[in-house]
């Protein structure tokens, strides 16, 4: 890992570096996105079938694209038991966490006949994109469906790619079922994203669709925004921690390859006080590499994105981390809960020695989708609210309105809008 004294210069130039890998700088694949949208669009089922054959190399048809009762007990049986109890587990905390978010629709009646409000439901239909490939994440499954659930949505569709046997990842549908998904589609890419936002013969058209997925289903999701509401734009998977002189440097090596490991343009960048822990991390960082499996991805993550800033104030620190606005940041100093107050801009934070980054990835609860390149200063996780959608309620009576009637029309006459003054004058005439 690059060990750099931080100047302004150079937290410029890894903020610059790290914006690099927003899915907003891949331009060059946009137009194939949209055309695989727009046949999606026009051809509907027929075009879904023919994206799977060509990207997903498995003949399928309308009838066999969505995952039986079947699938989902023969997958069970491929996952042994301890994990389908761990997976339980986690999905008890997530849920539990997920509820305290929940809101009651609220209203606020006055003695002058005016009532205000606000009407809270969940929405409708909610599609989760669950990626295939070179790795399952079966944690994703419960973090993406589990706020759904609890927010009270009524149809939950995933869609994942299949295996060129036409079979998806047995971790996948075992957390699809306990997380309570109500229709898994064998469906990946750009492709899928075009069928939950627009509907086909056999896949329903979803409100919000959430979940990870590569640059092409990246760029279809944003492509899809406004016919349907998403989560975000999600980039490469990153990690800021700040540490001082008691941090174990072990144990920083450890949470900074936690991260590195996801694939060649994740970042993982440590900032401290102390010299010596910097030294220490990088000596231990590289013992990691070369016992750890996944070594090609992690060296090439930390040879473009890995750094070590050394600062010589925590002032400095909080700074940079608020500059960067990670999307996990750990805090390993010698009082993480006063350094966590003067955070204005993170994912998540994870406080102390024993708070490690894959224990918010899979267990504790909250959630784990989270905002990526610097989106953490006006992104949130993914939460309760996210599946839910406002009303405002406004009743006024007569009297009531009599009391400000002139106010509102003075206001619509200074904008011009002389049918909105009427709109009020005419009950008071």
């Amino acid at each position: 890992m690059r060990t750099l004294k931080l100047t302004l210069e150079t937290r410029k130039n890894v903020l610059e570096e790290l914006l690099q890998r927003s899915p907003n700088q891949y331009g060059q694949y946009e137009a194939v996105v949209n055309e695989i949208i727009k046949s999606v669009r026009e051809k509907k089922d027929a075009a879904v079938l023919e994206y799977t054959s060509k990207f997903d190399k498995w003949e399928c048809s309308s009838d066999t694209l969505r995952v039986t009762k079947e699938e989902i007990q023969e997958a069970y049986s491929k996952i042994d038991d301890e994990f389908v109890a761990c997976m339980k587990k986690s999905a008890d905390n997530i849920t539990a966490f997920h509820a305290k978010q929940l809101h009651n629709s609220w209203f606020d009646p006055k003695p002058d006949g005016t009532i205000l409000g606000m009407k809270i439901l969940p929405i409708e239909k909610a599609g989760v994109y669950v990626p295939g490939g070179k790795a399952a994440y079966p944690s994703s499954v419960l973090m993406n469906v589990l706020p759904a659930k609890v927010a009270g949505v009524k149809k939950i569709v995933m869609t994942t790619p299949a295996g060129a046997d036409g079979k998806v990842n047995p971790g996948t549908l075992v957390a699809a079922d306990i997380a309570g998904v109500d229709e898994i589609y064998k469906l990946g890419g750009a492709q899928a994203i075009a069928a939950l936002a627009f509907g086909t013969e056999t896949i329903p058209k979803v409100d919000k669709i959430t979940g990870p997925g590569n640059i092409f289903v990246a760029l279809a999701k944003k492509a899809c925004f406004g016919f349907v509401s998403i989560d975000s734009i999600a980039g490469p998977s990153e990690i800021l921690v700040i540490a001082d002189e008691t941090a174990n440097p072990r144990y920083v090596a450890a949470d900074l390859l936690s991260q590195a490991e996801h694939d060649e343009l994740a970042s993982a960048i440590l900032v401290t006080t102390s010299e010596e822990l910097a030294n220490e991390v990088s000596k231990q960082v590289d013992v990691f590499v070369e016992e750890l499996s996944r070594t090609e991805i992690m060296r090439k993550s930390l040879d473009n994105y890995g750094y070590i800033l050394l600062v010589d104030t925590m002032e400095e620190a909080i700074e940079t981390a608020n500059a960067i606005a990670s999307e996990h940041l750990e805090i390993l100093t010698k009082d993480p809960f006063s350094i966590m107050t003067k955070i204005q801009n993170a994912g998540a934070i994870f406080l102390g020695e024993y708070s490690s980054e894959p224990l918010g990835d899979y267990f504790a609860g909250p959630n784990h989708v989270l905002p990526t390149n610097g989106t953490a200063r006006f992104f949130s996780p993914l939460n309760v609210d996210d599946f839910m959608k406002k009303t405002s309620i406004i009743s006024y009576s007569k009297e009531a309105l009599e009391k400000v009637h002139k106010d509102i029309e003075l206001f619509a006459e200074r904008e011009g809008l002389t049918a909105h003054a009427n709109s009020i004058k005419v009950r008071f005439e």
